[in-house]
Formats: C-alpha cells, sequence, structure tokens
C-alpha cells in the first residue's frame, strides 16, 4: 500500500533532485528517504527514479508519479484542513504569502487587526514574486496568497479586494506643476525606472506603457521600490508608483507626484486560493479585514493630501 510519507518523500526528491536536498527538506536521513522511494518503486511496479553519481532524474514514470503525487498530496492538506477549521473561523494555521509591493504597505495595518480579532490565528508569512507564490499555493505549500490579480492559474480562485492606481513619481523641480495630468506619451522611455524583471509590478508598469509607441526602456532594474525612489529623488528618472505606497516611500522632500489623465492606470489587489480548498470561510473573513484595511489608508491618505495629489480622491477604491 502507498502511504502519504512515500509520497512526500518522493514530491521533495522530485522537486529538489538531490537525495540529500530532499531529506533535508523532510527532516529525514537520506538513507530514510532513499528506502522509502524504493518502496514506493516496489509498489507501484515501475522505475521512478533514474540515479546517477552527480544527479538524480526522474523516468517518464517518475514524471506522471510526481504530478499525481502532488495532487494527492494537496488534497490531503485540504482534508485536514477542513477537520481543523470548520469549528471556527481563522483559527489555527494560516500559510500566507504576499508579493513585496505589498508587504511593507498593507501588513503594519493588516496584522494589528488580525490579532485582535482572531487571537487563535497562527500566522505564517511568505515574501516573494508571484510566480512562486502561485506555485506553492497550488502545490499546497501555502493556504492563500495577497497579490495583484489576476493570478492566471486554472486551479486558483480570486477575490477582489481594492483597485490600487499608480501615480507617476518623478524629482521636485521649481518648474513643476503637480496639477498637471500625465499623458503615458510625456513619459521619455529612457527614463521610466522599474523594478527587475520577475516583479509584477514591472510588468504592470509596461503594460500600461508599451502599446503606446514609447520605444527603448530604461534597462535598469532594482530589486526594491525604495532603490527605484532613491533614484527618482535624486532626478535619474521617474517611476510608476501604486498609491498605496506613497506613505512609505515618498518621504523625501525632492520627490513629486503627479496624477494621470482618465483612464488612471491602476492594478487589483486581491486574495488567491485554491479552489479544493475547504477554508474559504477563513478567506472571505481575511478578505473583509485587509479591504477594510484599504479603506482606512484611504481616509488617512485623503486627509494628509499628498503634494500634488488632490485630497478628494480616495487612494484606493474598494471591490464590493
Amino acid at each position: 500500500m502507498i502511504t502519504l510519507k512515500q509520497l512526500r518523500y518522493f514530491e521533495a526528491l522530485a522537486r529538489h533532485r538531490h537525495f540529500g536536498k530532499a531529506a533535508r527538506a523532510c527532516a529525514v536521513t537520506q538513507p530514510a528517504l532513499s528506502m522509502q522511494i524504493r518502496e514506493l518503486e516496489t509498489t507501484v511496479g515501475v522505475t521512478l527514479v533514474e540515479r546517477r553519481p552527480s544527479e538524480i532524474r526522474l523516468t517518464r514514470e517518475g514524471r506522471e508519479v510526481a504530478r499525481r503525487a502532488e495532487i494527492i498530496l494537496s488534497e490531503a492538506r485540504d482534508l485536514m484542513d477542513y477537520g481543523r477549521h470548520t469549528a471556527s473561523v481563522l483559527n489555527g494555521t494560516l500559510r500566507l504569502g504576499i508579493i513585496p509591493s505589498i508587504a511593507p504597505y498593507l501588513l503594519p495595518r493588516v496584522l494589528p487587526e488580525l490579532e485582535h480579532k482572531y487571537p487563535g490565528l497562527d500566522l505564517r508569512l511568505r515574501e516573494t514574486l508571484t510566480e512562486t507564490l502561485i506555485d506553492e499555493l497550488v502545490n499546497g505549500d501555502l493556504d492563500v496568497v495577497l497579490m495583484a490579480l489576476p493570478a492566471g492559474h486554472a486551479d486558483v480562485e480570486t477575490r477582489e479586494l481594492f483597485s490600487d492606481r499608480f501615480l507617476l513619481a518623478t524629482q521636485a523641480t521649481p518648474d513643476l506643476d503637480e496639477r498637471h495630468r500625465v499623458a503615458p506619451g510625456e513619459i521619455a522611455p529612457d527614463r521610466l525606472m522599474l523594478l527587475e524583471e520577475g516583479h509584477c509590478l514591472r510588468d504592470q508598469a509596461l503594460t500600461y506603457c508599451s502599446p503606446l509607441g514609447m520605444g527603448r526602456f530604461s534597462n535598469f532594474g532594482a530589486t526594491s521600490l525604495t532603490t527605484v525612489m532613491q533614484m527618482v529623488a535624486a532626478g535619474y528618472g521617474v517611476t510608476l508608483l501604486p498609491e498605496i505606497c506613497t506613505d512609505v516611500e515618498v518621504r523625501d522632500e525632492r520627490i513629486a507626484l503627479l496624477r494621470f489623465i482618465e483612464p488612471q492606470p491602476a492594478r487589483t489587489i486581491g486574495l488567491a486560493w485554491r479552489k479544493t480548498s475547504p477554508r474559504k470561510h477563513d478567506f472571505e473573513a481575511l478578505a473583509a479585514l485587509i479591504a477594510a484595511a484599504g479603506q482606512t489608508h484611504a481616509g488617512s491618505r485623503q486627509r494628509r493630501a499628498t503634494p500634488g495629489v488632490a485630497a478628494s480622491e480616495d487612494a484606493i477604491t474598494v471591490v464590493p
């Protein structure tokens, strides 16, 4: 009989392609993991792994078994979640993934509310790029992801939370009219500074600018918005900045913010989870809390009124 332990060990081996790394990931010795893999091969009656001195490769049958093992393990995790969490909302462990262009700006508002309203929640946070988060979500390593939509995966369900508009961040100069509305064609492509490839924020900015025939973009790519904003403050270029980031990233008097002409570019922030997950009631409760935090952020932004951004315009629009 195939066991979940064997499938878990084999899934780790298929992911790491190395017995030692897979054993460490499963917190077992390498001989113990190797023995379970051989027992799995005996049970299914096929060779799953092609063993070589410096590496391992999965056979054709091994790749298929690995694919099915991921599905079985994900279903098993969902079954355990069902048993653990049907009694109460947002109780026990919740593994939340979040993209870097949201985490430092929204989490400080969300976490205190979560701790206050759901004291039984054990929140595990994972911040990384969208593609990695979606892979980990589908594989069952994460429960839910806070990201810019769409998720772009057939096995993932999403819930829109709010719309986050983009502003043009540029160096403040004496002759700059901060009431001016910017058209995309006014941005010099070689002056547009963006995050490095892999960040969804870069892709969203290029989606807005590319169809307008702007030509060759700057080859500058940063790993953080803070770096980009310091380059903008020093006069090396401009960038598209999500409005939710402005409280943290725009504290330098050398930076000015301009709105775009209508329709203003924006990204939709939302939650994503596996369609098979039994914890939808948890995710809906989390969605309501995050949306409320977004409304609070909009109100505080309106009261402070960042220079160059009309105070009458909310920072974000909550999706009903």
